[in-house]
């Protein structure tokens, strides 16, 4: 479900299970430069929002509601295949498999994806715009998550289940 002319935006939100500088989380926390650097070096990436650039701190100061724990994941990839790739084929999958270490476990839908034309540079509040229209109204082609698209697999193989991406 590709889109001629489009890139692949994504949000994931979360809440930390502790200030950014709490032993707690100092293992995701140090992670951050390799995991996002990863990314910014894999097949497909285009645009990361970032932070201050302050080494360790990702783009934790894009915080959410004024909450510093609450933090947000903003990219845009070619396709849905680079995406995946960079998900579950890289070390990724194995923070993504420790998420539970570090952030609260959260009752709303907390990962979105979309559509956006291949020079647009989403913003945090577009991102969270979308994820709210897909909380309130499900999946469309205005916001889905992974099983929305019929050529993603990676994440049925994984046994990533809707409520928990």
């Amino acid at each position: 479900m590709s889109q001629s002319g489009h890139h692949l935006a994504q949000l994931n939100i979360g809440r930390l299970a502790a200030p950014v500088d709490d032993p707690r989380v100092a293992e995701f926390m140090g992670a951050l430069d390799l995991v996002n650097g990863i990314g910014k070096r894999s097949p497909g990436f285009v645009w990361m929002m970032e932070g201050s650039g302050e080494p360790g701190r990702g783009n934790t100061e894009n915080c959410i509601a004024g909450d510093p724990q609450f933090v947000a994941n903003l990219t845009v990839w070619t396709d849905v295949a680079a995406l995946e790739a960079f998900v579950w084929n890289t070390v990724h999958r194995q923070f993504y498999a420790r998420r539970a270490e570090w952030f609260q476990v959260m009752a709303d839908q907390h990962f979105v994806m979309w559509f956006v034309p291949q020079t647009h540079r989403p913003s945090l509040d577009e991102g969270l715009a979308r994820l709210e229209h897909m909380r309130a109204h499900g999946a469309s082609e205005h916001a889905f998550g992974w099983d929305w698209l019929a050529e993603a697999n990676l994440w049925k193989r994984q046994s990533c289940t809707v409520a928990a991406e």
